[in-house]
């Protein structure tokens, strides 16, 4: 059963979503820069450009219109999204900057494949039809080309006539710099903008309006720009609609469209007064024959280079002339239309690579759902959830509120579970680790789990310094094996190895307390408390990390410390074992669950093995004894996986309702469930689903963890839940990205780059299957094909990006060196 429900999903294609999906929004932006995203209807919602979060900012005037006229008939102009879904209700009704009002297509649908996105329209009043392909460039380890603020925006026109048609597509833009606000009555209130000026630039392959003002200076934090650039000869264009009252700004400007389809200048030469600002439109005309197919290629492009020195208003650099800093994007561009001519002119370099990447991970042979929890979470990397600085620092919180970033700190508690980025974009793991072990372990060993010290601050909890988080800190070790391995970066690992063996001793001087090797002092960890006693999540993790250091450790011939860490890991699992094991899973051991809040005690907790999961996948092989290990994460999914939360009490966050299915983090099916459990056990997290369904392919319930992840992903429709937005302590959340796991656990994917090996043995089998994979040095796929005459299962690897010669691959029980 397990190998038909594989290959029944493999072929499927992703899903549709029809305009009225009112929460779908697929982001478009690169990492570190902000991001706007594009709705079901083909609408541009959620403007996140202005560094910080801005779920439902809606620029006013901004959309895109299509003009048709043929011969005999009348045009035909209406706004190029598809219509306004119910409920209507507003107080005064839609103002006109919404363009509500004007005529839409009948219906839209959209296909997201990250990072491609594709809307077709639908209307039976143009003589055309129109469909939209939207991206910003993606390419596993080409960081640069992969952080560019902005997008291409593509709308391919064909005409089904006999006769030729005209048609112009033309986008309208308000120049946003100051910021837009509202009144009651929903008119903008614009009293930081003024000296807005919407400038027609012209360059040979392409022409624009960029979007920029003369008021603020350029070490401003209101400083920045918009460009809206259009590729073609055959430009209309409009640099501001009318300065007049009322609502004549949209009256005069789509009475000129619909008469033509061109665009008559008003011919303003002056900026924007103060307190005010202007729209601008730029358009494509085409004249189409008769069954003919053109595309009408823009690219929206933005540059607001100045962001607050710090986390937020209470963790930044205090220093005069030091309290803002630059976005790294700032260090590649000067402006939005250096960074849109950049797209342009490298456009054939940079849509192919994305679309090699698209194309060898939408090809893996796994079930649509899989790729679609694959690549719906690389969201996050370039969400605003996660920022990066002119000196090339990588940072993110846990997740955004709508309007701020939400727990910051690199925290390494909830980084812990993510793998997306390690994969695709290994050097900016290797950056977090370096904010880590370079600067947030002090002489003791202890680990700040959240970074604040380049920001001149220290993290402190109630007033006083924070504790070390003993998932985090040790997790944060595996992780920088995790790195290692990935890259064969000798020095990364040579320059942390210091700072990697103080926070291992750390572990045992302040979380041992009584010399068995066990930890079980006050422990705080991922669930924002303290776990008292021995307990399986924060002991297996310490096994974890003892077994990654001493791989570390004997690589680099510190044998010493090898030997060290192999018998205290020997004695600490035979022990942990001892105390925690209940015939069944491991449990917490307490004498009283009672005298201390929020454990666990007898409770089957979800992560009780996450240690064990990260060791997986990173290849250090079982931490306990392997039939234990199977039998407890069965458990965690027979226990803790619901197929209906109708009748489910839940006093804690609620993030799974009804009739939806989920996995809860913990539950007590042997009774003992303490008075007040640890604060989120009765909610249903996405990163720990992923984390779990990974962990049950490794141990060979593949059944068990397609359906967890079946479940996240139908929970997110486009109508309960955005599909690319899975939400914990706030949006695009970054523990979800550990459904990067699922690939590497499906496909049996093992690395090693210090020693130049791969390895695969994919779990989900058939006679013709394909995977993706990536290191730190390259990124491709690999085949296994049954030969019909032999009967023998024979494989192919493909390099597609970087430089993977020399590389030694098994599979099929053969061995390649790649050259």
């Amino acid at each position: 059963m397990v190998r038909s429900i594989a290959q029944r999903q493999r072929s499927a294609a992703q899903r549709s979503f029809a305009g009225d999906a009112r929460e779908t929004a697929f982001l478009l932006g690169g990492i570190g820069t902000g991001n706007v995203s594009l709705g079901s209807r083909g609408e541009l919602r959620d403007w996140e450009i202005f560094n910080r979060p801005g779920k439902g900012v809606f620029l006013p005037n901004t959309f895109f219109a299509i003009w048709a006229g043929q011969e005999g008939r009348d045009p035909v102009a209406k706004v190029l999204e598809s219509r306004l879904s119910p409920p209507y209700h507003r107080s005064h009704g839609y103002h006109p900057n919404t363009a509500a009002g004007l005529p839409r297509l009948h219906k839209s649908a959209m296909r997201g494949e990250y990072p491609l996105v594709r809307i077709d329209f639908e209307d039976e009043d143009l003589p055309v039809a129109v469909s939209l392909e939207a991206y910003t460039p993606l390419i596993p380890l080409n960081v640069d080309d992969s952080s560019i603020p902005g997008a291409y925006l593509t709308y391919r026109v064909t005409n089904p006539t006999s006769g030729s048609v005209d048609v112009t597509i033309a986008g309208s833009m308000i120049n946003p710099v100051g910021g837009v606000k509202y009144d009651p009555f929903g008119n903008m209130a614009l009293s930081n903008s003024g000296q807005n000026e919407n400038v027609f630039r012209r360059e040979e392959a392409f022409a624009g309006l960029f979007f920029g003002s003369g008021k603020f200076a350029p070490e401003d934090a209101d400083y920045g720009n918009i460009s809206l650039i259009a590729v073609s000869p055959n430009i209309t264009c409009k640099r501001a609609w009318l300065r007049g009252a009322w609502y004549d700004f949209l009256q005069e400007f789509w009475d000129d469209f619909k008469e033509d389809g061109r665009l008559t200048d008003l011919g303003y030469e002056t900026p924007s007064e103060d307190g005010k600002t202007d729209t601008g439109t730029i358009g494509i005309y085409e004249t189409l024959a008769p069954g003919e197919t053109k595309t009408f290629d823009f690219i929206l492009s933005w540059y607001f280079p100045n962001r607050l020195n710090g986390w937020n208003d209470h963790v930044r650099v205090r220093e005069q002339g030091k309290e803002l800093t630059r976005n790294y994007y700032a260090v590649k561009f000067d402006s939005s239309w250096s960074a849109a001519s950049y797209l342009a002119r490298n456009r054939s370099r940079l849509e192919r690579d994305t679309k090699r990447f698209h194309e060898a991970l939408f090809a893996s042979s796994l079930p649509a759902f899989v790729l679609d929890a694959l690549s719906a979470n690389i969201t996050v990397l370039r969400s605003t959830t996660c920022f990066r600085l002119q000196d090339g620092r990588f940072l993110g919180y846990e997740g955004c509120f709508d309007n701020a970033g939400c727990c910051e700190g690199n925290c390494t508690h909830v980084w812990n579970y993510a793998q997306t980025l390690a994969f695709l974009f290994p050097e900016l793991e290797q950056n977090m680790r370096r904010t880590e072990f370079l600067e947030e372990v002090g002489e003791d060993g202890k680990m700040n789990f959240r970074a604040f010290g380049m920001f001149d601050n220290v993290w402190q909890m109630n007033g006083r310094p924070a504790p070390a988080a003993v998932d985090g800190q040790m997790g944060a070790v595996m992780r920088v094996y995790r790195e290692w391995k990935l890259s064969g970066d000798d020095a990364f690992l040579r320059q942390l190895w210091p700072s990697v063996r103080k926070t291992l001793a750390f572990a045992l001087i302040h979380w041992d307390t009584d010399g068995d090797l066990v930890l079980d002092g006050v422990q705080h960890n991922t669930y924002d408390i303290e776990f008292y006693g021995p307990n399986p999540l924060t002991g297996v993790v310490f096994l974890g990390a003892l077994r990654a250091g001493e791989e570390m450790a004997s690589y680099l011939g510190d044998e010493q410390t090898a030997r060290t860490y192999a018998s205290v890991f020997e004695q600490s699992a035979k022990r942990l074992d001892e105390l925690l094991w209940n015939g069944e899973y491991y449990v917490q051991r307490l004498e009283d669950v009672n005298a201390y809040k929020y454990q666990h005690g007898l409770g089957c907790l979800s992560d009780q093995l996450l240690g064990q999961q990260l060791a997986h996948l990173y290849g250090l092989g079982y931490l306990l004894p392997e039939d234990k290990v199977k039998s407890a994460i069965r458990a965690v999914c027979k226990y803790n996986f619901r197929t209906d939360f109708g009748d489910h009490a839940n006093c804690q966050r609620t993030y799974v309702l009804n009739d939806e299915q989920g996995l809860l983090l913990c539950s007590w099916p042997n009774g003992g469930r303490p008075k007040l459990p640890f604060v989120y056990s009765d909610e249903v997290w996405t990163g720990i689903e992923y984390q779990v369904a990974t962990h049950l392919i490794y141990e060979g319930f593949v059944e068990e963890g397609l359906a967890i992840v079946k479940a996240v992903r139908d929970r997110h429709d486009g109508y309960r839940r955005n599909p690319w937005n899975e939400v914990e302590c706030g949006n695009h959340y970054a523990r979800s990205m550990a459904s990067w796991g699922l690939l590497v656990a499906l496909s049996g994917f093992r690395f090693d780059m210090p020693r130049k090996t791969m390895s695969f043995d994919p779990v989900v089998s058939g006679d013709d299957c394909s995977f993706f994979w990536s290191t730190g040095r390259a990124w491709g796929t690999c085949s296994q094909r049954k030969n019909p005459d032999s009967g023998e299962y024979e494989f192919d690897v493909q390099v597609l990006y970087g430089d993977a010669s020399g590389i030694a691959v098994r599979a099929c029980g053969r061995e390649i060196v790649l050259p």
